[in-house]
């Protein structure tokens, strides 16, 4: 049987959508349901679980067709790991753009070679995401920037919520309509309420 495997990070990349992928699958021979495809980083392959599923759902003399090597993992470890057990258990990999094969029990070592040129490619490509991610937000932090999420609501707002609050009972105004009113989250009010108390 030809199984097939198409990954792409959450981060996902027009050029190797998919999509892409498996359509490129589909024209080197996979059906369209024997594809595990999944959305996620490669950095580790503990939370992939549609790889984890491929690798358990595979039988000797399969063979399993991706595109390239940096779609089945970015380590070079990982790599090694994923390839040498389908090949321990009697199941080939091709990876199509990369024209690579290996083979259970038939690898020659320029093939090994080119595998482990491509894959620490892959690896650095990874290694260099991470480090300008990391020198970004360092740059931002310096800058004064804030990171992450924007705040749900505005300290005008939650006052005007907790002022509102107060004066509830002439108002006759529950939390519910002093929350629509505000646009205030029901947790951020509680929270800033109990630390005005």
């Amino acid at each position: 049987m030809i199984i097939g495997y198409a990954r792409v990070s959450t981060s996902n990349n027009q050029n190797d959508s998919l999509d892409k992928q498996i359509q490129i699958l589909m024209e080197n021979g996979v059906d369209y349901k024997n594809i595990y495809k999944e959305k996620v980083t490669g950095t580790s392959t503990a939370q992939r679980t549609e790889l984890n599923n491929m690798i358990q759902y595979a039988r000797s003399g399969d063979l399993i067709l991706c595109t390239k090597i940096d779609r089945l993992a970015r380590s070079i470890m990982d790599l090694n790991k994923i390839v040498k057990e389908l090949n321990n258990n009697n199941i080939s990999i091709k990876f199509i753009k990369d024209n690579l094969t290996f083979e259970a029990g038939n690898n020659n070592s320029m093939n090994t070679l080119m595998f482990n040129i491509l894959g620490s490619f892959a690896q650095f490509e990874r290694d260099l995401i991470v480090e300008r991610t990391t020198e970004g937000r360092e740059r931002a932090k310096q800058q004064g920037k804030h990171m992450g999420r924007k705040g749900s609501s505005t300290i005008k707002e939650i006052n005007k919520a907790i002022e509102l609050y107060n004066k509830r009972e002439e108002n006759k105004l529950s939390v519910s309509d002093i929350l629509k009113m505000t646009g205030v989250k029901r947790s951020t009010f509680y929270y800033e309420l109990k630390k005005v108390r």
